[in-house]
């Protein structure tokens, strides 16, 4: 895995990388899944106090802090860290596909009736890369590559 911009030695863990919190959102309308298309729910970030959210129970979009790059031959799988279990909160993410690059995002419920404290840049989850054999013939070029990245994301192929 590529992290591409930067991280801090304590998010390398030996069987992945710790992913940080950036945003917190909360969800202010329905969301659509169908057959042939989705539509996503609005959301509206939280600002933290003194960097901190104060979350009472319920569901949150969280948006991670960090870049990544999913190798063309591996697969993501993204869970929670332990101690935020302990809290009372647990952490959904999806399948991270070969190719994916972007600054992700992941669904936070909060089931403490008391609520928890998660301070920005707080690491939250932890990715881990699964090696796909053989190589998969095409990579992740879906609506979400390049999420978040403020760059133009450019192909490549080999001509053949």
């Amino acid at each position: 895995m590529v992290l591409l911009k930067g991280f801090m030695e304590q998010q390398v863990q030996p069987a992945g990388i710790d992913l940080r919190v950036s945003e917190i959102h909360v969800y202010k309308t329905t969301g659509t899944l169908g057959v042939n298309d989705r539509l996503l729910p609005e959301t509206s970030p939280i600002k933290p106090h003194d960097g901190v959210w104060a979350l009472t129970p319920g569901a949150y979009k969280i948006v991670f802090m960090d870049a990544v790059s999913i190798p063309d031959d591996a697969v993501g799988l993204c869970f929670p860290r332990s101690s935020l279990l302990r809290m009372g909160a647990s952490l959904h993410c999806t399948v991270w596909d070969p190719g994916y690059r972007g600054i992700g995002e992941a669904l936070l419920v909060v089931h403490n009736p008391h609520g928890i404290r998660i301070e920005r840049g707080a690491r939250v989850a932890q990715l881990i890369l699964i090696r796909v054999e053989p190589k998969p013939s095409t990579v992740y070029r879906g609506r979400y590559y390049g999420e978040r990245l403020g760059v133009e994301i450019r192909e490549t192929r080999k001509q053949g």
